[in-house]
This record gives C-alpha cells, structure tokens and sequence, in this order.
C-alpha cells in the first residue's frame, strides 16, 4: 500500500469501524448498581448526601435539611489505552491481523465503566463515604446532636463478600461521576514526528471519570456465609433503619451482587423452590442476582 494522507485516513475509518464494534458487543453491568452523574469540572462535591430527603407534615416554617454538613468529594481521574502500528505493516498491507486487536480495545473500554464501579464496591470496606465512615462499616453514626446511634451495614466474618442492595431509587448505591466519555483518536498525520523517530503510527482511547459512593444506607455487605438465615438478618436490618430524626427509611433490598464463588449459594437460596430440608423456600424471587465476575 502507498502511504498517503487519503490512505491514512481510510486506515483510521477502518480501525474505528472496528473499535465501535467493540464498543457495542459489551453489556456493561455498572449501571445496576449505580447512578450516572455528569461532571463538568476537575471533581464534584456531594453535599447533599447528608440529607436522605423526607416528607415531613408542614407545621410552622418549612424545616430546611442543609446540603454541606457532610460533603464528599469525589475527584475525576484520566484513562487511557494506546496502540501503536507499524509503518511497515500499512506498507505491506499487513493490516487484517489489528481488526481483532481494535475490537479488543473497544471491548475492553466499555468494560472499563466496570471495573471502575465493582472495584469501588469491592473497595467499600476500606474507603470512606459522605460520613467520614467507611462506607462498610459498622459504625456510621444516624441521630442530631452529640451523641448520635452508631448503625451497621456490615457484617464481618470469613466468607467472600456478598452485598445486597436497594437499587429501585434514583441514586443508586454507587456513583458513576462521567466527566468525559470514551473517545477514540488517532495521531496519523504522514509528517508526524513519531513517524520519523519510531516509524509508527498511533491509535488510542481516553476517557475521564470517577467511582464513588452513594446513600450507604441502600447497600448492606455481609462476610458471613451466604445462608437464609444471615439474608434474613441483612434484609431485616436494611428493613428497620431510621433517618437522623427517627424516621423510618423505606429502604427495599432487591438486588443480591454475588462474586462467582458464591453463585451457587445465590441460586439455591433465591431460585430454589424448596430449602434443602424440603420445605419452602420463603426467599425465592425475593431479589434479583447479579453475579459479578470482578468480585472473584
């Protein structure tokens, strides 16, 4: 192949044919548990997470929830993913062999959404959340004035980590902070210098964005085994809970986030119709499953 700026370009349309092809053969699994949140600037504030909103009987003045008692702040970081072809290998028209690698990295792009996410949720029991807690923890604090209630949404022990979680609300458990999305550029032009120094040319992806935490209210996470007894537990203290003025939240677990080694336990316990004594199994169909392979 003659190399020419039109041939460079056709070269492109092609590699980013491939790359959207890619792109669209994933369905991501992010967004089940959590929610979208454009950002338009270097990182986003949350105040309002302090304030888990309620109606209340208006008597007297409006009582006015303040949004920056308990700010969280989540800061965006930049991704990317680069290939480099060969000058020669357009010359020799050897170009059949990148159409799989490019659909590879369309790929792995949209997986990238998540990783992001799971990883933040796998992260949970050690990285803090709007209330200086971990989001795990067993001692997030839920009251006005001094001395606060300490309430648990964790659950220690020696199993794998299974999470059960409300996602009927419009935030989600989790926060996808989407600063900028993936983009596919090329740097082909036929004087670049990266040509003359490396004889290649490149093709690559970039994208801004950030995984965090939503109300820790709405995902519970337990480390003991995965039996009907401890989902009973987890379910009915998700249930029970009360906002900072004694309130009760209409927090409805319906989702299970299981990693594969634990899939087996999730099946028997939500799609069985009878316990393994015989008798019926009360817990079927009461949430969805969602086996997440980045748990493993």
């Amino acid at each position: 192949m003659k190399i020419t700026a039109t041939a460079l370009r056709a070269l492109e349309t092609g590699f980013r044919g491939d790359f959207n092809k890619g792109l669209q053969g994933v369905t991501p699994a992010w967004s089940q548990i959590a929610t979208r949140v454009a950002s338009s600037s270097k990182l986003e504030t949350y105040g309002w997470l302090g304030a888990f909103p309620k109606m209340r009987e208006w008597v007297g003045e409006r009582f006015v929830q303040s949004l920056d008692q308990k700010a969280y702040v989540l800061l965006n970081r930049k991704f990317e993913s680069t290939i480099g072809v060969g000058r020669d290998d357009i010359a020799d028209d050897n170009l059949g062999i990148f159409s799989p690698l490019f659909q590879e990295m369309g790929q792995r792009a949209q997986e990238h959404t998540d990783e992001l996410v799971f990883d933040a949720l796998a992260a949970g029991f050690e990285t803090e959340c709007f209330d200086g807690q971990n989001f795990f923890d067993t001692e997030h604090p839920v009251g006005i004035g001094d001395d606060p209630a300490l309430v648990s949404n964790f659950y220690d022990g020696a199993s794998s980590a299974w999470f059960l979680m409300d996602v009927s609300r419009p935030l989600k458990p989790l926060i996808y902070q989407d600063r900028e999305p993936v983009e596919f550029s090329a740097q082909d032009d036929i004087d670049n210098p990266q040509v003359f120094m490396k004889d290649e040319y490149l093709y690559g992806t970039r994208k801004r964005g950030a995984a965090g935490f939503g109300f820790w209210q709405t995902c519970f996470a337990s480390k003991e085994p995965l039996t009907a007894a401890n989902y009973e537990k987890v379910r009915a203290a998700m249930r029970t809970q009360k906002d900072d003025r004694g309130n009760r939240l209409t927090v409805s677990p319906g989702l299970l986030v299981v990693p594969p080694q634990l899939e087996g336990a999730a099946r028997r316990l939500l799609e069985n119709e009878r316990a393994a004594n015989g008798v019926d199994n009360e817990w079927k169909g009461s949430a969805k499953l969602l086996v997440a392979d980045r748990l493993g």
